[in-house]
């Protein structure tokens, strides 16, 4: 069976469909084929062929990733937000593992918090993108409280190091981090 589509993209029924009629040889030729032509298609099943370590690997070149836009090791910072939440995006997706995911979000926004504190103020939308950044993470932390006993010492560290930041930085950091803080507190007193 032939399927045409104008666009060249062929439907995902129409893919299962194709697949059904593929044998064992085939299918295991056609997933060997993606694997050596796609970076995404080697790193996703990677992870579910090598499991925990695969994914060790992936979480520890995206928060590489994530440094090097603030913190390279030749140079400065490029501070590319756009390629450092594509990091996380891409193992997010690759993953699926919700822990490590909450990790680098909040280890982008530690980074940019740092970044800042190290080379002064930058500008209204960077510390936008950090307070959104970190918005995740306290919503994450107040949905599930085991995110927020794993990171609750990292999070508070952002807290002290944001108060010397202007822009309302610091304030908006503290109330995220306060909301979720005396929700947790209060649950603990019941």
């Amino acid at each position: 069976m032939q399927v045409k589509k104008s666009d060249g993209i062929i439907k995902i029924n129409d893919l299962k469909k194709e697949l059904k009629e593929l044998n064992q040889k085939q299918l295991i030729q056609l997933i060997v084929d993606l694997y050596k032509a796609n970076k995404e298609v080697k790193q996703l099943l990677s992870t579910k062929f090598n499991g925990e370590e695969a994914v060790e690997v992936l979480f520890q070149e995206a928060k590489q990733k994530v440094k090097n836009e603030f913190f390279p090791e030749r140079g400065d910072g490029k501070l590319r937000l756009t390629v450092a939440k594509k990091a996380i995006l891409d193992f997010k997706k690759l993953t699926n593992d919700q822990m490590r995911t909450v990790d680098l979000l909040l280890y982008y926004v530690e980074m940019g918090t740092d970044f800042t504190d190290s080379f002064g103020d930058i500008d209204e939308s960077f510390y936008n993108n950090m307070i959104t950044m970190y918005d995740k993470v306290i919503s994450a932390c107040a949905a599930d409280e085991t995110f927020y006993h794993a990171f609750e010492e990292r999070l508070y560290k952002v807290v002290e190091l944001a108060e010397r930041i202007g822009w309302g930085y610091g304030d908006a950091i503290a109330d995220l981090y306060y909301t979720v803080y005396y929700s947790m507190e209060d649950e603990q007193e019941e």
